[in-house]
């Protein structure tokens, strides 16, 4: 199989590079800069430098001749992009948000910004495998998660979809490490300013929100609008989403565990912790894994959720192979079987 990847240089775009490198149905690898076309890959990150890659200019009507292009941008820029690269040979992998919302208002409302035309987000399969698998099946243009999204809606999905969660009492409690917030070093990621510091931050504000609500909404339309908190820790990686939900009937621990069980029993990137025990972000530290425990308070009946992925693998660039793998029709652990880091 021929690969592009759009945004090569980005965190996202590395950790593609790195996984499709290594993936056994991929022939060759095209990477794709606007900004520093005609660099070396190997220039940028040294710790590819056994191999060599120049960075290529933006053809759309050349790189729709290959099998599978992964647009790895800020938002904004695969919107404009992707109409250009539908309709030829090229299956498309957005890793930014501008294919998720499928209402270009909201999508206006939250990021600031114009909205893809409405022809490619209609196109676009929201691609969170273990939820919309036989669509990602069938698709041409996937919507790959965002990754406070991915780790919260993995969390919520059993309970939401099964009516377990009473609809008005959702509330999330999201902490990120710096590399969510991407290569460019700002005021907020700088080392003196994270380093032995919490930052809570776009407080009521972040783009995910929505995204969230949406597929919330789908599993279960009486779902009203959710509390969500993000947090910057000093961390390089991982996402943990602390999740508070009542039930909206009786019912006892050990049946919600075996529903997370059931639900999840066929998806091998989903492991659900046993009873007492709750997950950490280095548990799943450079893998595709999702690890989610959960508990029910007996003395407030409030339910609590721990879900745990590394943003850049689960909540980016693993998750768009593991999608490329379903759209392949080859097992979607290909290339993706790969043992947490540790320590």
């Amino acid at each position: 199989m021929e690969i592009g990847i759009v945004g090569a240089t980005g965190y996202g775009g590395v950790e593609l590079f790195r996984l499709l490198n290594g993936h056994s149905n991929v022939e060759n690898i095209h990477l794709y800069s606007s900004s520093q076309a005609g660099e070396f890959f190997e220039g940028i990150y040294t710790h590819v430098n056994n191999q060599s890659y120049e960075l290529q200019p933006l053809h759309p009507d050349k790189m729709k001749q290959l099998d599978i292009i992964f647009l790895a941008t800020p938002p904004g820029v695969s919107s404009g992009l992707t109409p250009q690269l539908t309709g030829g040979k090229a299956k498309v992998i957005d890793l930014s948000g501008d294919l998720r919302l499928k209402d270009t208002e909201v999508y206006t409302e939250w990021y600031k910004q114009e909205a893809a035309p409405q022809s490619a987000i209609n196109e676009a399969v929201y691609g969170l495998p273990e939820w919309n698998k036989e669509h990602i099946k069938q698709a041409s243009v996937i919507a790959n998660p965002g990754c406070y999204p991915t780790a919260v809606l993995l969390g919520l999905g059993p309970v939401v979809e099964s009516e377990i969660a009473d609809p008005d009492t959702i509330i999330i409690d999201a902490k990120s490490g710096v590399s969510g917030a991407g290569k460019n070093a700002n005021a907020v990621t700088h080392f003196a300013h994270t380093q032995e510091n919490l930052r809570i931050y776009k407080v009521n504000q972040h783009k995910h929100i929505p995204e969230i609500e949406q597929q919330l909404k789908i599993w279960n339309e009486t779902i009203k609008p959710v509390t969500f908190s993000t947090h910057l820790v000093p961390m390089t990686r991982g996402i943990m989403a602390t999740i508070y939900v009542e039930p909206a009937k009786e019912v006892s621990l050990e049946n919600i565990h075996a529903l997370y069980e059931e639900v999840y029993e066929s998806h091998p990137f989903i492991r659900i912790r046993k009873l007492g025990d709750f997950p950490s972000t280095r548990d799943v530290y450079g893998s595709n894994y999702c690890d989610i425990g959960i508990t029910l308070d007996d003395r407030t009946g409030r339910l609590t959720i721990v879900s745990v992925i590394d943003n850049l693998m689960k909540g980016a660039a693993s998750q768009a192979v593991q999608n490329m793998n379903i759209i392949l029709g080859i097992d979607e652990t290909t290339g993706l079987d790969l043992v947490p880091v540790f320590p």
